[in-house]
């Protein structure tokens, strides 16, 4: 392969990496966004993404045999961070701002200047690929950053809209943003309409139905805060909630899902409100060592360690220990490291 052609793959390789963290950080989005033009944006630009990452892939793969060592040390360096990146922003997304209206303006904001970023790759990466001679990967870039310009020009025109609902929202008193109308509220909705539906058919194809959807970094944690706007006392998973004193709610938080957590955290953020129970919320939540993990049972988790990644045991021990503390996920946790 000649130097012009390893810089091509060099610069497809960086804008792979960029499409697969969008595609993270467009679901954490997607899923605290209401219904509306801004999220139909975001789920038409999530399956656009998805388009230009396997489009990058394939000329990636017309390019390279895969024996080109720049490929493969970029490759892996830069697909690990892309992702990484993405998922270290998750969380934030949603918790980000003073309110839902703020969140989301933030979040626009984001994107304007993930979307800029995007042009600037494909822009450089059409120039570099059609002064080698390369028109296939030129084309390529063109027409992805094309999409690019797209999304930038609507989300540009989504910020008003959103800088006015926030001035309703926390100047005049006047908020609309709905939790029960998010992506995460629609996802886990249809969740439930397929649990329903399936439920004639067994257990075990009903909740699959329900993990499917909180797969999606940020859907759990946004379902619960969705659900316990509206939950009462007994939709809670800790039973006599309001008979316990904090000290008792505290001490069976390390046992609940992270969903059950978000949803306790807005019940409780809308009746008593204690400062220690909040606090110990907050300490608990987070990402999961992978999505859909609370809803695993131990021997299903523990069949997903065998698989022998040392870096996703470190964090199921971690996770675990701070959590459900279960004594057989934690030995093959470490017994996961013990064979790395």
């Amino acid at each position: 392969m000649s130097q012009s052609e390893q810089k091509v793959v060099q610069y497809l390789n960086e804008a792979h990496a960029t499409e697969v963290g969008l595609t993270r950080v467009l679901q954490s989005q997607i899923a605290m966004t209401p219904r509306g033009s801004y999220r139909s944006g975001l789920e038409k630009h999530l399956k656009e993404t998805r388009n230009h990452a396997e489009r990058v892939q394939k000329r990636l793969g017309d390019l390279d045999d895969g024996n080109n060592p720049l490929r493969v040390a970029f490759g892996a360096a830069g697909g690990v961070l892309g992702q990484a990146l993405a998922l270290a922003k998750t969380p934030f997304d949603l918790v980000r701002g003073s309110g839902g209206e703020e969140k989301v303006l933030k979040n626009a904001k984001d994107a304007c200047a993930t979307e800029a970023l995007e042009i600037a790759t494909y822009t450089a990466l059409e120039r570099l690929a059609r002064s080698v001679g390369d028109a296939k990967t030129a084309d390529l870039a063109a027409s992805i950053r094309a999409d690019e310009q797209k999304m930038l020009k609507q989300v540009l025109g989504e910020i008003p809209k959103l800088t006015d609902a926030v001035v309703k929202a926390e100047v005049d008193g006047n908020g609309s943003y709905d939790l029960s109308k998010t992506g995460a509220a629609d996802a886990a909705r249809v969740a439930g309409e397929t649990a329903k539906k399936t439920a004639k058919s067994g257990s075990a194809s009903a909740k699959r139905g329900a993990r499917q959807a909180r797969k999606v970094p940020g859907v759990a944690q946004a379902e619960g805060q969705a659900k316990g706007a509206v939950a009462s006392e007994a939709d809670l998973a800790i039973t006599g909630y309001e008979k316990l004193t904090a000290d008792e709610v505290v001490s069976k938080l390390g046992a609940l899902s992270q969903i059950d957590l978000a949803k306790i955290d807005s019940y409780e953020r809308k009746n008593q409100s204690r400062a220690t129970v909040l606090s110990k919320i907050t300490s608990l939540r987070g990402n999961e060592p992978w999505p859909g993990y609370d809803e695993l049972s131990a021997a299903e988790i523990e069949s997903v360690l065998g698989e022998g990644d040392d870096e996703r045991a470190k964090e199921t021990r971690s996770y675990e220990r701070s959590h459900k503390n279960r004594a057989g996920v934690l030995k093959a946790a470490e017994r996961d490291l013990a064979n790395a």
